[in-house]
Order: C-alpha cells, then sequence, then structure tokens
C-alpha cells in the first residue's frame, strides 16, 4: 500500500509541476509574445521603403514584410523582425514606417543594379573578400548607389551572417591610399603652394622626417624630375612630399577634415563611421608626407565620394544624402571653383595618359584617381600581402553630373587600384552613360 502512495505522490508531483511549467509558457506568450492577429496587422500598416524611380524595395503584404527587389540594395534597406525594424533603414527609420509613412529614397534602382553587378562581377575574379561603391549626383549629393559585396537579399536574412548583412559602403573604415593625392594637389594649389607645371625633383626614395623619419618610395617607375601634373600621373609619394614640405600641418589636416575626413556624415537616422585623422599634436613632418598620399588616415567609401564630388562640384562640399526629405544637409567651400576646374583636368589626364585602358571610356571625358592601400594585420603592423583596391572620379570632367566611389578589400591577385577598383568605376560608368543616351563627343584614345 505504502508503495502505490509513494507512486502515485511522485505522480502528481510530475503533473503538477507540468502543469506549473504550462502556465509559466503561457504566461510568457502573454506578456512577450504578440498575437499573430496584431504581428499581421502591424507589419500590414508598416510603410513602404520606394527608390527614385517608383521601384519598391519593401513593403507589407498579406502580414508579412516583402523585398520585391530581392538583394538590390539588400544591405542598406536591411530587414524587419516580428514589429521592428532590426537592421539598416528599417531600423533606423522604425518609427515613421511603423506609423505607415512611406520613406523615400534617393537611391536610381538602375545605377544600384549596375554598381552590384560590376562588384559580383570583379570582386569574384580577383579573389576579394569584399568590395563597396558608392554613387552620388553631383550637384545635390543625392546617393544613387550604395552597393556591397557580397550581396544580401533581406527576404531570407537569416540565411545570411552579420558580416555580409553589413552595410560596408557606410560603415567600413579604410585607408584610402593614393586617391588623397588629387585632394591634398587642390588644397596645396588653393593655397599658392603650388601650380599644376611646378617641377620637383622626384628619385625613387625619399628619407622624410628628420631624426624620427622614415624613407618613402614610389611604385611606379618615372622621370627623375616631374611637375605636380606628372606626380599625379604616376601616382608619386616622393612628389607628394615634396608638395606638402611647405604646407603648414593644421592648415593641411583642416583641408582634410573640410573634405569630410575625420567627421561624422551629416545624414539623419543613418549609421556611418566618422574615419579618423590623427590628432594635430602627433602630426610632424613624416605624418604630413604620409597623409598626402592617403595613409596614416581613414576614410568610408562614402565619405571618399564625398570628397571627391568636392572637386566635381567645383569646390564646394555638400553632404550625401539618402532619403528624400531628410534634411541635414551640409554646405561648404573648400577649395576655389577654378582649383576645382584644374585638379578635375589633371586628374583627365590620369586616365588619358595613364590608365585609359583600364578606367576610360572612348569618346567620353572621365576622371579620376587610383589608390593601393596598405591594410593594417593584427599586430597594428601594414601588411605586405593585404591591400585595398580605390579609385574614385566622376564624370564628365569638364562638367561632372556623377561621382563614383571604389573599394575592394584584400583581393589575391591583380590587386593595383588601376586594375580593380578602376575597371570598376569604368563599367558602372558605361552603364550610366548608356542610361543618359549620351552621344560620344571627340574620341579619345590612350595616350591622346
Amino acid at each position: 500500500m505504502e508503495v502505490k502512495i509513494r507512486n502515485r505522490s511522485a505522480l502528481m508531483r510530475v503533473l503538477a509541476l507540468g502543469m506549473f511549467l504550462t502556465l509559466v509558457w503561457a504566461y510568457a506568450q502573454l506578456e512577450w509574445g504578440v498575437p499573430q492577429t496584431v504581428r499581421s496587422s502591424v507589419v500590414q500598416a508598416r510603410g513602404p521603403i520606394v527608390a527614385s524611380d517608383g521601384k519598391v524595395l519593401a513593403t507589407s503584404v498579406n502580414g508579412k514584410r516583402v523585398y520585391p527587389q530581392g538583394s538590390i540594395a539588400g544591405q542598406l534597406v536591411g530587414m524587419m523582425g516580428t514589429t521592428d525594424g532590426l537592421e539598416g533603414l528599417e531600423a533606423a527609420y522604425n518609427g515613421p514606417l511603423s506609423a505607415g509613412q512611406p520613406l523615400k529614397l534617393t537611391l536610381d534602382t538602375q545605377v544600384q543594379a549596375s554598381a552590384e553587378a560590376a562588384l559580383a562581377k570583379a570582386v569574384p575574379e580577383h579573389q576579394g573578400q569584399y568590395g563597396t561603391v558608392v554613387v552620388l549626383e553631383t550637384r545635390t549629393g543625392r546617393v544613387l548607389a550604395a552597393a556591397t559585396y557580397p550581396p544580401f537579399d533581406p527576404n531570407v536574412w537569416r540565411r545570411y551572417n552579420q558580416e555580409t548583412r553589413r552595410n560596408r559602403a557606410f560603415v567600413d573604415n579604410f585607408e584610402p591610399g593614393s586617391t588623397v593625392k588629387a585632394l591634398v594637389v587642390a588644397a596645396a594649389m588653393n593655397e599658392g603652394l603650388t601650380t599644376p607645371e611646378t617641377v620637383y625633383d622626384t628619385p625613387m626614395r625619399r628619407f622624410v622626417g628628420g631624426r624620427w623619419g622614415s624613407t618613402i618610395g614610389d611604385a611606379v617607375d618615372h622621370p627623375g624630375a616631374l611637375s605636380t601634373q606628372g606626380i599625379l600621373r604616376y601616382s608619386s609619394n616622393v612628389g607628394m612630399s615634396h608638395i606638402v614640405e611647405h604646407f603648414p600641418m593644421e592648415s593641411m589636416r583642416g583641408y582634410l577634415q573640410q573634405y569630410g575626413f575625420g567627421r561624422d556624415v551629416s545624414m539623419p537616422a543613418i549609421p556611418t563611421a566618422s574615419g579618423q585623422l590623427q590628432p594635430l599634436p602627433r602630426w610632424n613632418e613624416l605624418v604630413r608626407a604620409t597623409n598626402a598620399f592617403g595613409q596614416g588616415m581613414s576614410s568610408t567609401t562614402l565619405q571618399l565620394a564625398a570628397a571627391f564630388n568636392t572637386l566635381a562640384n567645383d569646390g564646394q562640399y555638400i553632404s550625401p544624402r539618402l532619403v528624400e526629405g531628410a534634411g541635414g544637409v551640409e554646405r561648404r567651400e573648400v577649395v576655389q571653383p577654378e582649383v576645382a576646374r584644374t585638379t578635375r583636368r589633371l586628374l583627365q589626364t590620369v586616365i588619358t595618359e595613364g590608365i585609359f585602358s583600364q578606367a576610360g571610356i572612348k569618346g567620353y571625358n572621365l576622371a579620376g584617381k587610383t589608390g593601393t592601400a596598405q591594410t593594417v594585420d593584427a599586430r597594428g603592423r601594414y601588411s605586405a600581402t593585404v591591400f585595398d583596391s580605390v579609385f574614385a572620379g566622376f564624370f564628365p570632367a569638364e562638367s561632372p553630373r556623377v561621382t563614383i566611389a571604389v573599394m575592394v578589400h584584400a583581393a589575391k591577385f591583380k590587386y593595383h587600384g588601376s586594375q580593380l577598383a578602376a575597371p570598376i568605376f569604368k563599367e558602372i560608368s558605361a552603364d550610366v552613360l548608356s542610361g543618359w543616351a549620351a552621344a560620344p563627343g571627340r574620341a579619345q584614345t590612350e595616350g591622346e
């Protein structure tokens, strides 16, 4: 009898525990869960995200959030969870979207698709880790494309890791390398420190910085004397060290800040990185020289595009914008209009006389500058094997309408800016010009 009582008692305890856990689960559902009908109504009422050309990037259908363009602008758009945005614009503008307000973007889906396609072709071919592109409308700063590779489809976002979902074009910092030479040359000309015709002694190696200095060198063979135009043409680090030799450090750093480096991008609600400039007390002759060719500083692809857009926009910086009517647009004159126009002519020569086959399009005037930047390894030292391939430019060179910045990280072969980033620029430019139905002007060939 006692055994039966003990067994029955144990059974009752198990049943009681089961009932208790069931009650706890039910309470949790009431306390933290959202009934399906409520979830459906929340999603259904959520505002759409729409590109400037009318293409719907995010909308609600039958109580479910869907992304009709698939991976187009996936990292920008982001995704939502049960009731709220988790990443991207879905999170940044969760409030207005939840209230049923539509979000109108500046994106042009054709340009966005072109940028993504160019990355999807080139990055795997060169065995790169990832790549980014930003395309700006010159006069307005409107972001026409912000592409990241590998692609991300928010319709099936759980299949992707956080790194792939990352909007690298806006938040990943890298050293912009020799692209910065064009910006520094413009600043030096603006200060009256150089002219396009000024000639400098340019051996392949030069020691800079006195007692605490170091030897800087050039990668491309060139004549022993180069003009400022030639320094950009051959991308001479030694030449840049001469150009900035008498550039007051505070003034030069100030120009880099005016171009947008080391400061926040005025883009309300949207996460962006600010890049980095070394504090002025740390500047010395060597830091000044290395910053003149984009080493020891960092930028995002968005910042680099905005900086080059300053040259395209007759010397006036205009902050990029992605959401129509979001406000917060900044404008400031960085260099005089004529200086910007002169720099554009120099950058057109960089393509026509140097890398036309990689970056030029016959019959059209394109301008830009390559960069091949060293990356910092886990020990805090510059890697001898991992590089960022960079290019920034605009077109038409004489009166730009579009500015493009490209970055590809850690390509295994043919990683130089002229070999990888420049052809991506060329491919996107060709697509945009085709979309404009722009007739070619005087035919251009390499060396003209």
